[in-house]
């Protein structure tokens, strides 16, 4: 299994392709949600991703700052239903905001969570801010992560895997 973490003009046609139909597979069939999965912002992303054998277990990208909000993002985080439950969901979100740390110094992290894993978010350091809104039908909430100030709670979240 490696970690990868690409920029889209560095994915290949066939990483673009799995990371593409997992996103599809588990937001738009399995949660039974029709909605614009292609966004236009996976070109100014970060992808980071496991991969096992030609197979994503996990992804997000990672939206630098002043692209969808003022603060970097991360988003369009997944597991592959084997590895959920199993830390990778934890990790993957610890390696996003390592390299957020490391690459805008101290920007804080802004996402939209469905609002049901807030919980799992809180637990990686996260703050909700908003009260639910429905996004595409399913209820979400903002949340903040606090770059500098909150530095400290991505070693508990490591702990945490």
């Amino acid at each position: 299994m490696n970690w990868e973490n690409k920029s889209f003009s560095e994915l290949t046609n066939d990483e673009l392709y799995h990371i593409l139909k997992l996103r599809v597979d588990v937001f738009v069939v399995e949660q039974n949600c029709p909605y614009p999965e292609i966004d236009g912002y996976d070109q100014e992303s970060r992808h980071l991703y496991l991969i096992n054998e030609g197979q994503i277990l996990a992804y997000c990208r990672i939206i630098p700052p002043n692209v969808k909000f003022e603060e970097a993002s991360i988003g369009r985080v997944i597991t592959h239903d084997s590895t959920r439950r199993t830390g990778i969901g934890t990790e993957l979100i610890n390696r996003a905001l390592e390299y957020i740390s490391q690459t805008y110094s101290d920007s804080n992290v802004k996402i939209e969570a469905q609002a049901h894993l807030q919980q799992f978010y809180g637990n990686c350091g996260f703050q909700t801010i908003s009260d639910e809104f429905l996004e595409d039908g399913i209820p979400h909430v903002e949340m903040i992560f606090l770059g500098k100030q909150q530095k400290s709670r991505i070693y508990k979240c490591f702990c945490l895997k």
